[in-house]
């Protein structure tokens, strides 16, 4: 399934000063990659100064949010359009903007369609909150946060879609998700998409996962069943730990890496 994915959610942390030296010094602990695609998501101030920096580099970017209409009468919004060219991952309902921001079904739906039209890859994010999972429940939010999400966009389309599995309850709160769970998590994402849009998109999307990852802990999801990459927050403002990762990852041909099925 091509390279494996890393993406860096830097959320509202560094200067446009700081994430321009964190690029820099990110290049040289990591070299030239293979086998990994490196993915920044800075803060919506950095991404115009760090656009030409990362394509020295072969890093990609990401956006954290943006407005779904493509222009109007939006004061302070950013739109899709505005980010075409910029930014290849849009990151769209992150658990901080569902449970924060109350952003709703609807409004996340239609931040992946405008991803789509403006040629911006979709990172849709999913899972469930200590209660759900509690109340096991965990199967029911990640149907109808996928339904939600993807309802606007077609089996084409959904080629074009990354998706991110973040329980919410180990966002941040150094509690680790098991990889049996996030193994059984990702197939039951699997098995949403093929009865949504077939089989082959089933096999074919790419689905990361996200919470709490750390230096320590992210081999363990690389190797899961079924995983693709991973979307990583904390970890990832500390360029050591995360360059850490990104080698870590970049190994993984060397290692016996299962399918999902």
């Amino acid at each position: 399934m091509g390279k494996k994915l890393i993406i860096a959610n830097w959320k509202m942390n560094l200067t446009v000063n700081e994430a321009s030296l964190y690029v820099h010094k990110l290049d040289k602990l990591v070299g030239k990659l293979k086998n990994t695609e490196v993915v920044l998501a800075p803060t919506m101030l950095a991404l115009q100064p760090l656009n030409m920096q990362v394509q020295h580099h072969h890093f990609n970017l990401a956006v954290q949010n943006f407005y779904w209409r493509d222009s109007g009468a939006y004061t302070g919004e950013v739109s899709a359009s505005q980010l075409r060219g910029i930014v290849q991952y849009g990151i769209i309902g992150h658990s901080e903007r569902r449970h924060i921001f109350a952003e709703r079904s609807k409004d996340i739906r239609s931040k992946v369609q405008a991803a789509v039209r403006n040629n911006i890859t979709p990172v849709l994010c999913i899972g469930e909150t200590a209660q759900e999972r509690a109340n096991k429940e965990t199967s029911d939010v990640i149907r109808d946060q996928l339904v939600g999400g993807l309802a606007n966009i077609t089996s084409v389309e959904v080629g074009q879609i990354v998706i991110a599995y973040e329980p919410v309850w180990s966002i941040g709160t150094g509690k680790f998700a098991s990889p049996r769970d996030v193994e059984r998590a990702v197939k039951y994402i699997r098995r949403q998409i093929e009865h949504l849009f077939g089989k082959v998109a089933a096999e074919n999307v790419r689905v990361l996962y996200g919470g709490s990852v750390n230096l320590d802990n992210a081999m363990s999801y690389l190797q899961t069943a079924g995983v693709n990459g991973l979307l990583i927050g904390e970890s990832s403002l500390d360029v050591y730990a995360f360059a850490g990762i990104i080698k870590k990852c970049e190994d993984m041909p060397s290692l016996p890496v299962k399918r999902g099925k």
